[in-house]
């Protein structure tokens, strides 16, 4: 029986050396293209200029990328234009409205932001206990929920804030309930529902309440009722490791407040250097409504929250 010969190591063209004269070599690296994703074309294969030209012109006509619907449903009403380079979709629902509701919010409302940095050790732990808790074991303990509860607190603490300017009737309209927004970022677009009447529920009633919401948007369900009479909105540009941000007010509403990322960062502590979990605040205000003070006022009392929970104990 015939011994079969040893197999060949397999050999790929990525090992090959790549041939190419120095100038060549240096025009690819200044273009800052790799010699190995060039085909060449001069004698025995070696890379010439004329190569490195014409693959960085090619390189440079192609689409940034090239996406699927299923990745991208935004693409999938769009028109690809004649070159690839572009996909242009008509701006309709979802999209269409929420731009024209930013626009007219924008060159409506006088936008005043105010910002504040907070250490937020305390909600962290408190946030790491509740979810050890069995009574909080059905829902999901985040840090966005017990800022939503200390911006209830506040609301409380200064409901002139919770407010709209009725520009028809030359009326400030003060309401006497909470319909808390939750800015949420879907497929579809950006889109604000709010829990209705917010400020009667505990913290367990707030987290259920959360996570219906988001679950909502995020599969496109959220219905006009649901984002319409909202009073005030947190945006939590954390959740995107955004340190804060000037938000641009809901419609109607006199107030925003954008919730950043927690990181842990060197914080001076009772009299020490210490290495704490420290988060930002921005609130973005209708100045009509809302003058600075009260601005002020509001954002540090959900800053004392956050740096203290138990202060919610005190307010609530």
């Amino acid at each position: 029986m015939p011994v079969p010969a040893p197999a060949s190591p397999a050999v790929g063209h990525a090992h090959l050396p790549v041939l190419a004269k120095p100038p060549v070599r240096k025009l690819a690296k200044d273009l800052g293209m790799d010699l190995a994703s060039v085909a060449g074309t001069g004698p025995g294969g070696i890379v010439t200029r004329e190569d490195v030209v014409a693959h960085h012109e090619q390189a440079k006509a192609k689409p940034l990328a090239t996406y699927a619907d299923d990745d991208q449903p935004w693409l999938a009403t769009g028109a690809v234009t004649s070159d690839g380079r572009q996909t242009r979709v008509p701006v309709k629902s979802v999209r269409k409205r929420t731009a024209e509701a930013m626009v007219a919010s924008a060159f409506t409302a006088p936008h005043v932001t105010v910002f504040q940095t907070v250490d937020v050790t305390r909600t962290m732990r408190l946030v790491g206990t509740l979810r050890e808790d069995r009574e909080f074991a059905d829902v999901r303990v985040t840090p966005l929920l017990v800022t939503a509860k200390a911006m209830l607190l506040a609301v409380r603490r200064h409901p002139e804030i919770n407010a709209s300017w009725d520009d028809a009737a030359q009326e400030i309209v003060y309401k006497h309930y909470v319909n808390l927004g939750i800015a949420a970022s879907t497929p579809r677009g950006l889109v604000v529902p709010n829990i209705k009447d917010a400020h009667r529920l505990d913290l367990h009633g707030l987290a259920t309440e959360i996570a219906d919401l988001t679950a909502t948007a995020r599969a496109g369900r959220t219905s006009p009722a649901d984002m319409s009479d909202g009073t005030i909105t947190i945006t939590n540009v954390g959740v995107f490791g955004i340190d804060t941000g000037t938000p641009i007010l809901n419609p109607g509403e006199a107030a925003i407040l954008a919730f950043g990322a927690i990181r842990e960062q060197p914080w001076v502590h009772k009299g020490k250097i210490r290495k704490r979990w420290v988060t930002q605040l921005a609130l973005s205000f209708d100045h009509r409504l809302v003058d600075g003070a009260l601005g002020a006022r509001f954002l540090s009392d959900v800053a004392r929250v956050l740096e203290d929970p138990a202060r919610g104990l005190v307010w609530g």
